[in-house]
This record gives C-alpha cells, sequence and structure tokens, in this order.
C-alpha cells in the first residue's frame, strides 16, 4: 500500500500551501504511490490561471520544463509545499515564479530552487463549484469552466526580463 503524506506546511498566506503527494524514499527517484495525486492551493500567488480553493491533478515525478507550473517544496520551509511556474534553469537550480505580479513569495524572495525540491508537473485544475445555482443554464457554464489542462506559458522569460 502506498505511503501518502497529508500534512499541510503553514506559511504566511503568501505561499501555495499544496497537500502532500507521494513521498519520495531517501536517494529514491521514483516516487512511492501511483505518480498522479491532487493537491489544492491555498492563496493568491498563482492568480489568474490557479484561485484560492482550485483542485489541482499533479504527475509526480514528470519532467519539468521552462513555462510549466509545478509543485515543489520551498526551499526555507521545506514542509510546506507550493505551486510555482518554472521560468528558466540558474546556477543552483530554478527560477519559479507566480502568475501574480502583486503576489510575493517567490524566487524574487528565495532565490532558485534546487532541481531536487521540484515534485512534479501540474496538468490539470478543477474549480469546484462555488454557490451555483441550481438552474440547468448556471449548472452547464459551471461544467463548461470548470476543468482546465494547465498549459505552459513560453512568455515566461520575457516576463522575467521585464521584472
Amino acid at each position: 500500500m502506498p505511503e501518502w503524506d497529508r500534512e499541510r506546511g503553514h506559511g504566511q498566506g503568501l505561499e501555495q500551501e499544496l497537500e502532500q503527494g507521494p513521498r519520495r524514499g531517501p536517494g529514491q527517484g521514483a516516487a512511492v504511490g501511483p505518480p498522479f495525486g491532487m493537491a489544492e492551493v491555498h492563496g493568491p500567488s498563482m492568480a489568474p490561471t490557479l484561485l484560492h480553493g482550485d483542485q489541482l491533478v499533479v504527475h509526480y515525478g514528470a519532467p519539468v520544463r521552462a513555462g510549466d507550473v509545478a509543485v515543489l517544496r520551498h526551499p526555507l520551509q521545506q514542509d510546506l509545499l507550493i505551486v510555482k511556474r518554472l521560468v528558466e534553469r540558474r546556477e543552483g537550480g530554478w527560477w519559479v515564479l507566480g502568475d501574480n505580479p502583486y503576489a510575493e513569495g517567490d524566487s524574487r524572495v528565495f532565490g532558485a530552487v534546487p532541481e531536487e525540491l521540484v515534485l512534479g508537473r501540474v496538468r490539470a485544475r478543477f474549480r469546484p463549484p462555488a454557490d451555483v445555482q441550481r438552474s440547468v443554464p448556471a449548472l452547464l457554464s459551471w461544467a463548461v469552466s470548470s476543468v482546465r489542462l494547465v498549459r505552459v506559458d513560453r512568455s515566461v522569460s520575457r516576463r522575467l526580463r521585464a521584472r
């Protein structure tokens, strides 16, 4: 039976807190348990791409590249999982930014994130219904917009240079 760690980190409210996914054994590259898991977003740093309360489908151990949204361990508080967009590889790891330019808590604060702290790639988000009216058109509208693939953003390097 796979072992799942369901602890939550306690950040300053600016990070994206996530339910932890499959644990990796010491010195092992592969995750213990299934490669896909669910996580929940807490905080504003990835808005408008991801909103507080969104559920994420995370592909743990998946290869990542610049532009991907990824789940990673916070480099200064490794019991806290965060979700950020990978901008570019730098000396020391990945430079990561949130999609919300007004929220802090990314590489501008803590620097590059070591490669081994990148846990997986976000594949999709599911937005739970929030006070959806019980009318058929309202339910259909929610159903159409509730599930989206999380796509690669190739413009991140241009945004990085503009900051």
